[in-house]
């Protein structure tokens, strides 16, 4: 790796550790030349696989509208951008792990829904109202009932698994 101060070609990798949720490499580096540290950053070059839109069309997969609808979703809601950024990352990791080289749009709403219904129910209901297009209050009723009935996020992640899960 050059080194970005003198342009060295030999650095030293001094320090190697895991980011971003395991799907980064974090290397901190030294220069043998100058002596500057730096950080670099490695992570697996991955295909995301295009959108089919609900008109057809096909476009590729854009991970800042994806984040720009959670984030209008959780607007004034107490949800951190960690936990938004660690949602959109277990988004994209389920649609690399399908393998598949299309995807319907509506599937990547379905996982923001489970996403946004595990960080936040204001936010999830938001994101349904538009997602589903609720005409009418019945529509919103019927929705926060369904969550009602439902393990709020917080007991769900208290709750022991019956199963291991395969990790």
């Amino acid at each position: 790796m050059r080194c970005p101060f003198c342009g060295a070609q030999d650095t030293k990798v001094v320090d190697s550790r895991l980011a971003n949720e395991g799907d980064q490499v974090r290397r901190r580096r030294r220069c043998t030349e100058c002596g500057e540290r730096f950080t670099t950053f490695e992570a697996a070059e991955l295909s995301l696989p295009r959108v089919i839109k609900s008109d057809g069309t096909r476009v590729p997969f854009d991970e800042t509208k994806l984040r720009g609808g959670m984030s209008r979703a959780l607007e004034k809601r107490k949800v951190t951008a960690g936990a938004i950024e660690a949602a959109v990352n277990r988004i994209r990791r389920s649609l690399v792990a399908k393998g598949q080289r299309e995807v319907r749009s509506r599937e990547i709403g379905e996982l923001v829904m489970d996403e946004l219904r595990r960080l936040d129910q204001v936010a999830y209901v938001r994101f349904a109202s538009v997602y589903r297009s609720f005409q009418d209050v019945a529509q919103f009723r019927e929705e926060i009932d369904r969550l009602e009935r439902e393990p709020t996020p917080e007991e769900q992640r208290r709750q022991l698994p019956l199963l291991p899960e395969d990790r």
